[in-house]
């Protein structure tokens, strides 16, 4: 684990090789699981607010879940979870071409629509967070639908890290990232 300020990273997100692959996997982390995306209350907020922005763009069957309960409901566990559609897909899926199954709030952010973003915990997949009462621990989370990911990322020399650069700064901020990226650097020179 590496320390930095009140978080505990775990190697594997320094050491180990990610980048997406859709053309392969498809997607499918946003349609696989037993509950939808976890949302900081914050973001279950914004979502609901947001929520009559997007119902147009739904699929039926999303804009009814919406309409019955709202962008996000709390799951068996507790948590605050995105609202899915027949126990797998996200309210905010959308199929491109090829079967793909892409993220409508994506979509309205590269298209320049302000307020538009993923909630962080899909941003910072595989990463996922866990708080321990004041520390955060940063986790890499490996899972079988990921494996393309994983060979990809191996083939172009990317890190787990270097991947989710832009989540991790939009979660930790840039000074957080920039301590992790000279501490990961320093780790595999002495690690190879």
């Amino acid at each position: 684990m590496i320390q930095i300020n009140d978080t505990l990273v775990s190697l594997d997100v320094v050491e180990s090789y990610f980048e997406c692959d859709l053309d392969k996997c498809l997607g499918e982390c946003c349609i696989e699981g037993d509950a939808g995306a976890p949302l900081l209350k914050e973001e279950a907020e914004k979502l609901q607010e947001l929520l009559p922005e997007v119902m147009p763009l739904m699929t039926p069957a999303a804009r009814e879940i919406a309409e019955e309960q709202g962008a996000s409901y709390t799951d068996e566990e507790g948590d605050l979870v995105t609202s899915i559609v027949n126990g797998k897909d996200c309210i905010f899926t959308f199929y491109a071409e090829g079967g793909k199954c892409l993220c409508l709030l994506e979509r309205l952010r590269r298209e320049g629509r302000p307020g538009f973003f993923k909630p962080i915990s899909c941003s910072l997949y595989p990463i996922r967070l866990k708080d321990y009462g004041g520390m955060t621990a940063v986790n890499y989370h490996r899972w079988k639908i990921c494996k393309c990911a994983e060979i990809l990322g191996r083939k172009k020399g990317v890190r787990v890290y270097e991947f989710l650069k832009e989540p991790l700064i939009r979660r930790f901020g840039i000074r957080w990232y920039e301590e992790l990226e000279l501490t990961a650097r320093e780790w595999l020179k002495l690690n190879r």
